[in-house]
């Protein structure tokens, strides 16, 4: 016994004093560089953006939006849905839906209720694919009438959460009328609205290729916004992927950094042009489809080259439209066959949707477009599927990350993945966002709803912290 004790004696002061080589003026250079660098870098990487992000966005014509465009194509989502799956069971057979009744009850009643409340999260107006080339008079004319819309909307509050215009793109053979129905359309918007942008208003740029398209793009916004009495940075911009190029440069570097940085914090979305992307690969149109391989490959480089800095994504559409061949008119109703057909063809629409959506899902895009309203059904569906398979993992996970996190935070310890909590966060946020999780699941969490709406990791820590 004595020996032991002997031993304890010999060791203790070592153990509390090891030998150490390193002296403070030795690295404290060393040390001042290396902060330095990760601040560079966090600044660079800050993590995933804690600001809402829409499902989708709705590609139509400019010169068809109208200030109650939004509800109208929820009411045509809703027609749709009634016709061709008039309850939970015929809706999870068509998009072949696997779990119990009680779940595709549950996910039934949620689209219903989505349809009926916010249909349209995100609106584009199209002045590029879905308008087509014009006579520059008539096109004049509908970038101003488009933006008196607008204008409009905004005055009675019947926007969708988040809107905005795609423009031509800016090469060559369509610059010039691209930046006119820019001028125009932004000049009228401002002098309608006196000097007000909706919400979360964005100006996409189609098939940006080299940063000179971004660059340009942020002077001529400098410009309007000097000359419409904008604040400085007023105008965003959102950047389309939609030729390989934008994803491996001459020099076999990864360029989507390079675009998102031209735009000189403008930019705060990239989105992925699937059937443009494909063409200009060379693949066949019978081939274009989103689940092409080459697709992947183009998500996955985009993904990793943005990972951390707070730029969302989005993925393209599904083009094959939940739409059947056949139509009644007034001197004919279809047959029974007729029906049965363009139930079949909606049917099988809406599967290939669903399963395109949670592909995206399933590889970090939340969000992607819809072409036509029928496809709101599946692309809820698809959503609220993907957040409530995951909720009770998630839910558990969260909650077990904060109570350590805040635990650390108590007792002085070093706490440095606020990112990892911030996305964990962020699932719930998304899900609460688009009506796929309901407050009191979210509650689950052990998290209150004062800190849930904070939508910050950090602000949570430092509130346990004060209690």
């Amino acid at each position: 016994m004595r020996a032991a004790i002997s031993i304890i004696d010999d060791l203790t002061p070592t153990a509390l004093n090891p030998a150490t080589s390193f002296e403070s003026n030795e690295i404290a250079g060393l040390i001042s560089e290396l902060s330095e660098a990760s601040k560079v870098f966090m600044r660079r990487y800050p993590g995933e953006s804690n600001r809402r992000q829409a499902v989708h966005t709705v590609y139509g014509g400019a010169h068809l939006f109208k200030t109650d465009s939004a509800k109208k194509l929820g009411a045509v989502a809703l027609r749709s849905l009634e016709e061709y799956a008039p309850d939970a069971a015929s809706l999870a057979r068509a998009i072949g839906l696997s779990g119990d009744t009680q779940f595709a009850q549950r996910l039934y009643a949620r689209i219903v209720e989505k349809l009926r409340r916010e249909p349209v999260e995100d609106f584009r107006l199209d002045f590029e694919d879905g308008y087509g080339n014009r006579a520059d008079a008539e096109e004049d004319g509908h970038a101003a009438s488009a933006a008196r819309e607008v204008g409009q909307g905004l005055a009675i509050g019947s926007l969708p959460p988040f809107i905005g215009i795609r423009i031509k793109p800016l090469n060559e053979d369509l610059r010039a009328r691209s930046i006119r129905t820019l001028d125009v359309f932004i000049t009228t918007l401002v002098q309608k609205t006196n000097g007000k942008l909706p919400a979360n208003f964005v100006i996409t740029v189609p098939k940006v290729q080299i940063p000179a398209h971004v660059t340009a793009a942020v002077r001529l916004f400098e410009i309007l916004e000097r000359k419409n009495g904008l604040s400085a940075g007023a105008l965003k911009i959102e950047l389309m992927i939609e030729t390989p190029q934008a994803i491996i440069n001459e020099r076999g570097a990864a360029t989507v950094m390079s675009l998102v940085d031209a735009a000189e914090g403008r930019c705060g979305s990239v989105h992925f042009g699937v059937y443009d992307y494909t063409a200009s690969c060379g693949i066949t149109a019978k081939y274009q489809a989103m689940g092409h391989p080459v697709c992947d490959l183009a998500r996955q480089i985009m993904l990793v080259s943005l990972a951390g800095t707070g730029i969302h994504l989005s993925d393209g559409a599904t083009n094959i439209l939940p739409v059947g061949p056949h139509r009644a008119t007034e001197d004919r109703a279809l047959t029974k066959g007729e029906l049965e057909e363009n139930r079949n063809a909606v049917h099988q629409a809406w599967a290939l949707g669903f399963n395109d959506n949670l592909h995206s899902l399933r590889t970090g895009f939340y969000q992607g477009w819809d072409l036509h309203p029928a496809q709101f059904v599946t692309r809820y569906a698809a959503v609220y599927q993907f957040f409530l398979e995951g909720l009770d993992a998630a839910s558990n996970r969260l909650k077990t990350f904060v109570e350590k996190a805040a635990l650390a935070s108590l007792f002085g310890d070093v706490f440095d993945d606020a990112a990892t909590g911030q996305g964990l966060l962020n699932f719930f946020l998304r899900g609460m966002a688009c009506g796929a999780i309901t407050e009191d699941e979210a509650l689950a969490t052990g998290l209150t709803l004062e800190e849930l709406r904070s939508r910050s990791f950090l602000k949570i820590l430092q509130g346990r912290k004060q209690q």
